[in-house]
């Protein structure tokens, strides 16, 4: 049972007057989300070994009972929170680089969503978990990898049509520059978490950087277009 009731919320904690009261899967959904989100913050914490499900379970406000009504153990735990943090992502994120005009803005509107998707306390889930499962045959570290080998084919696929269209320039294959495009992002966006709103900016900067793509000095990179790029640019002259 769910501890924490707001003040419009009746003696069943289920809504007050003048307020329906939840539906059994409306409550089951609620109780399954703060289960997630609290899971995340203690795998981004403390990762997939040292996690504690009374904590969980604690922190979201629920008894250890509750958890064990939404998952069979630690492993289904921490699966359905990989599933979560994907989903919570492509929604947040994902659907911004599917709207962008074209390959190099689709690229720079990922870096900059996923710096302010970051600014959550849940970004280090998937690293951190990367980090502790390498190497290993485990459902939780293989379902990250999966995630991980899907986010790069993406920005690979992005890379290629931006050299395609002469957006950026040639140079090591696509699938490198994809790699150390995400290596930028991630690492740069936990780096720094807590520095908003500064963070967008040198999230981007720093992703731009990967794909070979410079700015004129004082243009920040998420004020740039393609059309910036270095080997495109034509460098102004002064007036004699």
């Amino acid at each position: 049972m769910h501890v924490g009731k707001s003040a419009a919320s009746g003696p069943d904690g289920r809504g007050g007057a003048g307020h329906p009261r939840a539906t059994q899967a409306e409550r089951r959904a609620r109780t399954r989300a703060a289960l997630l989100e609290s899971a995340a913050r203690g795998l981004s914490r403390y990762g997939y070994g040292n996690l504690s499900l009374e904590q969980v379970a604690q922190e979201a406000g629920y008894t250890r009972g509750a958890l064990y009504h939404q998952f069979t153990g630690k492993q289904d735990l921490a699966l359905a929170v990989t599933e979560w943090v994907l989903e919570t992502w492509q929604q947040e994120v994902g659907r911004l680089v599917d709207q962008a005009p074209d390959p190099v803005a689709a690229l720079l509107t990922l870096a900059r969503g996923h710096a302010v998707h970051c600014r959550r306390d849940i970004a280090r889930v998937a690293i951190a978990l990367r980090l502790e499962f390498t190497g290993q045959d485990h459902p939780v570290g293989n379902a990250i990898e999966q995630g991980y080998r899907a986010l790069t084919a993406r920005c690979t696929a992005l890379v290629e049509a931006a050299r395609a269209a002469g957006a950026i320039p040639d140079g090591p294959p696509a699938g490198t520059v994809a790699l150390a495009f995400v290596g930028a992002v991630e690492g740069t966006s936990i780096a720094l978490a807590g520095h908003a709103p500064h963070d967008e900016t040198l999230v981007t900067r720093a992703a731009a950087g990967a794909l070979g793509l410079t700015y004129p000095p004082g243009v920040p990179a998420d004020h740039a277009g393609p059309g910036r790029t270095a080997h495109r640019r034509t460098p102004r002259r002064r007036a004699s």
